[in-house]
């Protein structure tokens, strides 16, 4: 199921948040992490009775500093799952151009700072974790640079991608960021430049492949078993489902679908994980009706639908 965040004009006057939820349970809950526009991060928690509709509850939070926006977190549980004795992490982004680097204390609960540092020039709009080596975090900005950091030396820049220095890097703010759950060097980037860009994170001198979506490209999601599916928020141009099986062999990312909202700025969009986990799923009949969810969810890969046919594009 394709969960797509709208941020029409109305909303955008508000200034709903990034947000991004954990992977896998934390303290028995499913958390959605909140980067808000007073400059803090929030956790989330879903709760309730087992046979009713799940409420999300403030759990704890995380102020970045003064006079900033948080602009994007990610959790470091890693390609596919949690190792027990392993503290969760998060990375987030603000905009004077920091990476802040926090670890969950589970009991308090709360959220520990374990370093901060100057990546970008401007804004850093986004931040994420190689989800294979978790010590590498990625970080894109306003400056038009893709970064790469050891966060066991904070500071510490592993490479600089840009169109200077890169041939077909991007040629604007880099935006969006998500490394691939399910193959190991693949890393996905978009930029407002309107281009995504497939990265093989062994070789960054040149991305193996680019796909003009005709939007900027704000937010980027692997799909969580479907390895080669890859969702983008497109801004005005809706949403697109990339499919990138064919990288590695020929360079080529086919658009799937897409669908362009014509009231909309779309700046978030990502697949529910409640389908394939064990929290407890929304109730169909609290889901909007939407015209593209059944064709949407049509679609077939391999011979498999994309989604279970009881699901739908929520809204």
């Amino acid at each position: 199921m394709a969960q797509v965040l709208v941020y029409n004009k109305e909303r955008m006057a508000k200034c709903i948040p990034p947000s991004m939820q954990c992977h896998v349970p934390v303290a028995g809950c499913g958390i959605l992490g909140v980067a808000d526009a007073s400059g803090s991060v929030e956790l989330l928690r879903l709760v309730g009775p087992e046979k009713s509709r799940p409420l999300l509850e403030p759990w704890c939070s995380f102020s970045l500093g003064e006079e900033r926006l948080a602009l994007s977190l990610d959790w470091s549980t890693g390609k596919r799952g949690r190792v027990s004795d392993q503290p969760l992490k998060i990375v987030s982004s603000d905009s004077k151009g920091q990476l802040h680097l926090l670890m969950l204390d589970e009991a308090g609960p709360r959220l520990q700072p374990v370093a901060t540092w100057e990546a970008h020039r401007f804004e850093a709009w986004i931040a994420a974790f190689n989800y294979w080596q978790t010590e590498v975090v990625y970080s894109g900005g306003d400056d038009g640079l893709l970064k790469g950091w050891d966060t066991r030396t904070p500071g510490s820049c592993v490479f600089t991608s840009s169109r200077l220095a890169v041939a077909c890097s991007h040629a604007m703010g880099v935006c969006s960021i998500q490394s691939s759950l399910h193959r190991e060097h693949m890393l996905a980037t978009g930029s407002y430049d309107e281009h995504v860009l497939l990265w093989d994170t062994r070789n960054m001198e040149q991305p193996l492949a680019d796909a003009h979506v005709q939007g900027g490209v704000w937010r980027l999601r692997w799909h969580p078993f479907h390895h080669d599916l890859l969702l983008a928020a497109c801004m005005h141009r809706g949403f697109a489902i990339l499919d990138c099986h064919d990288v590695t062999e020929k360079q080529e990312v086919t658009v799937l679908e897409s669908h362009k909202l014509p009231t909309s700025l779309v700046y978030g969009a990502d697949w529910s994980w409640l389908v394939f986990c064990s929290l407890q799923p929304v109730p169909p009949a609290s889901l909007p009706d939407i015209d593209i969810g059944d064709h949407v969810c049509g679609l077939k890969v391999a011979g498999e639908p994309l989604v279970p046919s009881s699901t739908q594009i929520r809204g």
